[in-house]
Formats: C-alpha cells, sequence, structure tokens
C-alpha cells in the first residue's frame, strides 16, 4: 500500500466520522442543489446542449495541437507572449522570472485550480515574494493556511462561524461579524493589495482558438482586477482548456453556470485578448500566457481516458458524489478531488501512487449522470482500475482476492463448500473492509442454491 493510499484512507475515516463535517457539506450542497434546476430551466433541451457541448470539446481535443498553434498565432498578433511549460517546474521558473524582470514584491491572484496544481503560492512565497489570492473562499483558504476543498467553492466545508473564527484568528477582527461585515473586511484588504501589486495572476475558464483568447467567468470580479489593475498579466492554464471559436462561449458560459453555481450566467464574463492597445485606457501593460502540460498529453494518448480532458470544472460531479460528500475534498489528498479527480490524478501522477483513488467509488454512476458535459465519469474509473491490473499497479491482496472470488463464481460446489462459522469468519475477520466500520455480515446456515435443490428433492 502507497503512501498516498495510506493517507487518503486514515483521513477518509476521519472525515466520514465528523457528523459536523457532514452536517455542513450537506447543507452547502444542498443549497446548491436547489438553485440547479433554476439555471438548467433556461435551455430548452438541456440534454441536448450536453451532447453538444461534448461534440465541441471532442473536436477541440481531437484537434489539439492545430486549435493551440491558432490560439498561439492569433493572441501573438495582439502583443501577448506565449510561454509552453511542459512541467510543473518549468511553469514556476516561468512565472518567477517574469516576476523578477518586473522587480515584483507582490502579486494579486485569482482563483484557478491550475496554480494550486503547480503549488504557485508556496513557490513564490519561498522566492519573497508575496501572492495574495483575491477570490474570497480561497483567501479564506490561504489565512487557514489549507488548500482548496471543492473546484469550485474551496470553503464549502467552514460554516459562517468557522470563517468568523479564521478572521478572528489572522485578522483579529470580531468573532460575531456578519457574512456581510467579513466580506467588507476582505474587501478592504483586498483593494489595497490591487494597488501594490506589480502582477496579476489569473487561470483561464476557456482559451479561445479562432481569436487568440481568454474567457474568464466570475462572481465577484477579482480576476477581472486581477488582470487589469496589474501592469503585468499572467495567466496560467491548461492546455485542454481550447475550445475552437469564440461562439462557443453562448453555449459554455451558460452550461458552467448553471452545473457550477445555478445561474443562469455568471456575473462577470470577460475575454482577454492580449495587453491593453494603443486605442484603450485599460489593461495591463505586458501579458503572458503560460500553457501548461504536466501529463496532459500523457492522458490524450489514451483514446480512452482523453475524454476527462472535457471537463469545464463546473463541480456537478463533486456535488453529486456520495464519496466526495462523506469523506471531503481534503481526504483525497491532491488539487482535483471527487469523481473527476479520481479519473485524471491517477493518469497526471501515475498510476502505482494514485491508483486508490479510482476504487474510491460507489460506481453509482451519478456523476455521469450530472456531468455538464456528458463524461463517462464512472466508465473512466473503471477504465483506470482495468490499467492498474494490466501494468501490475494493483494490491496484490486485491489480487488473490478477487482470484478466489472468481473461481467461487465459477464453480458452484466451492460456494457452497464451508459450513457457516467458517465463512463468517472470511468474511469479518480477514476481509476487514465492511466490517470495520459495519455491523458484521453473518451468513445462513445453507445458501439458496443448496435450498433450492433440496425443495425439489421433495
Amino acid at each position: 500500500m502507497s503512501t498516498n493510499e495510506t493517507v487518503f484512507k486514515e483521513k477518509s475515516s476521519l472525515k466520514a466520522s465528523d457528523l459536523k463535517h457532514r452536517r455542513t457539506i450537506n447543507y452547502n450542497i444542498g443549497k446548491y442543489n436547489a438553485v440547479v434546476p433554476v439555471g438548467k430551466s433556461q435551455f430548452e433541451d438541456v440534454h441536448f446542449a450536453r451532447e453538444t457541448a461534448k461534440n465541441i470539446k471532442w473536436n477541440a481535443i481531437e484537434n489539439l495541437d492545430t486549435n493551440l498553434e491558432n490560439f498561439e498565432k492569433n493572441i501573438l498578433k495582439r502583443g501577448a507572449k506565449v510561454i509552453w511549460a511542459e512541467t510543473v517546474e518549468q511553469a514556476c521558473e516561468a512565472v518567477l522570472k517574469i516576476c523578477k524582470e518586473k522587480s515584483c514584491s507582490t502579486v494579486v491572484k485569482s482563483k484557478s485550480m491550475v496554480t494550486e496544481e503547480i503549488h504557485l503560492n508556496e513557490f513564490l512565497e519561498k522566492n519573497q515574494i508575496e501572492s495574495i489570492e483575491t477570490d474570497l473562499g480561497e483567501y479564506i483558504q490561504q489565512l487557514d493556511g489549507e488548500p482548496p476543498y471543492h473546484i469550485v467553492t474551496p470553503a464549502m466545508h467552514k460554516s459562517k462561524e468557522d470563517v468568523a473564527k479564521v478572521f478572528n484568528e489572522h485578522l483579529h477582527t470580531s468573532l460575531d461579524l456578519t457574512p456581510t461585515q467579513l466580506t467588507l473586511v476582505a474587501r478592504d484588504i483586498m483593494r489595497d493589495k490591487y494597488t501594490k501589486a506589480q502582477v496579476g495572476i489569473t487561470g483561464a475558464n476557456f482559451i479561445i482558438a479562432d481569436t487568440g483568447s481568454i474567457a474568464i467567468t466570475e462572481n465577484e470580479g477579482n480576476a477581472r482586477l486581477s488582470a487589469a489593475w496589474p501592469k503585468t498579466h499572467i495567466v496560467i492554464t491548461g492546455i485542454e482548456k481550447i475550445i475552437p471559436s469564440l461562439t462557443d462561449l453562448a453555449l459554455f458560459w451558460p452550461l458552467l453556470a448553471s452545473y457550477g453555481t445555478g445561474q443562469q450566467l455568471t456575473v462577470y464574463n470577460s475575454i482577454f485578448s492580449g495587453p491593453r492597445q494603443q486605442d484603450e485606457l485599460d489593461g495591463p501593460e505586458e501579458m503572458y500566457v503560460i500553457l501548461l502540460d504536466n501529463g496532459r498529453t500523457s492522458i490524450m494518448q489514451d483514446p480512452v481516458s482523453r475524454e476527462s480532458l472535457y471537463c469545464i470544472r463546473c463541480g456537478a460531479c463533486l456535488n453529486a458524489c456520495p464519496v466526495y460528500k462523506n469523506i471531503g475534498g481534503h481526504s483525497y489528498g491532491t488539487t482535483y478531488s471527487g469523481p473527476i479527480g479520481s479519473v485524471i490524478t491517477p493518469n497526471l501522477k501515475g498510476l502505482p501512487e494514485w491508483n486508490h483513488l479510482s476504487n474510491a467509488s460507489s460506481l453509482c454512476g451519478n456523476c455521469t449522470e450530472v456531468c455538464a458535459v456528458k463524461i463517462n465519469l464512472h466508465e473512466l474509473l473503471l477504465h483506470n482500475r482495468r490499467e492498474a491490473v494490466k501494468t501490475g499497479a494493483g494490491n496484490m491482496f486485491e489480487k488473490i482476492a478477487w482470484t478466489v472470488w472468481q473461481q467461487g463464481m465459477l464453480h458452484r460446489k466451492l460456494m457452497n463448500l464451508g459450513n457457516r462459522k467458517l465463512k463468517n469468519w472470511m468474511i469479518n475477520k480477514v476481509f476487514k473492509g465492511w466490517a470495520g466500520k459495519r455491523a458484521d455480515l453473518v451468513f445462513p446456515e445453507k445458501t439458496f442454491n443448496q435450498l433450492c435443490l433440496e425443495s425439489h428433492k421433495k
């Protein structure tokens, strides 16, 4: 058993037993479930919209090389600079080089899972550069020294009392402040940071090939300020965020809003096509786009796993997953949690160390049912399990157990062998996965097969 798997099981066990945690996350997911149908109602045929979006992403990924080259060509015309980063190290070093050239001491950063993936904040801190999260949820998590809990709502696991406590401990505010008052405190801090930061860093919800543009959707306006206020704007995005045309946003923006937050459209939707032009009054003087691979082309090589690159990071699969709702986002021990994280993490980081995430699923298929772009997530989880067995990354004890089970299923006489006490001991004492947290399984005196044969003899 790998270290990651051991930690995962320990954290999962603790969180699943934490009733306060479960009440908080289920309350917040319940609020999400109440509004999503309202967002979906804008579509005359939501299933057709999802299928269309999937086909667009299929086209984008199947022609990834051409689409990325078109994006680069078009955004270069507008004065932006494009940096290709194959690894985490290359992406971080590219950011550091830009910051040093600009004599940067403070960075403002909008919500971005890719920057979490490369652990950018920690890297910049080691190089004496202050990096401030400007998304409220991310800022709460940064103050508390925690990574995001959820792809869309980073502090989903915290109640308003928890947030008040975090602000009290780190900003010395009163414990009885309301959510509105806490937001105003954060706003005052952010506004000061915006004016002092030399560099602003954002992610991208979509990168658009035919116009060479970056599309960002948000509800707080912090990404817009992070991109426009500092003199230098750095975009860090995974290469899979590409879509072929600007017109595709007419579908993807409302689809992302509906499945991500239950809105018909998020509050701020911005398109950036380079730095400030000669006839423009606002915007950064320079714009850099870092296109990150970090294992994505490896996923491309598998014709089955390739489908996972269609993901638009709406977070719907996390909210629907019974496993996620019990163990929470931090138990996964990786940037991307929930069903989509369990699919892509083993492929990004390696099956031997991360295959356990693909097994952390009930295979109920609810993730596939709610996916905004109809990714067959439960089938991809099974695909990862098969690949782990084929490549020898599976657990040896598990292999033995399944071999015994297979033989039992193929030979009726073997299933009928052994008395009740022996079977009870085998299941409850040898295989401890079930009985560890549940009541013992108790076998009947005779199998159904034996009872059936006896009844026919009569």
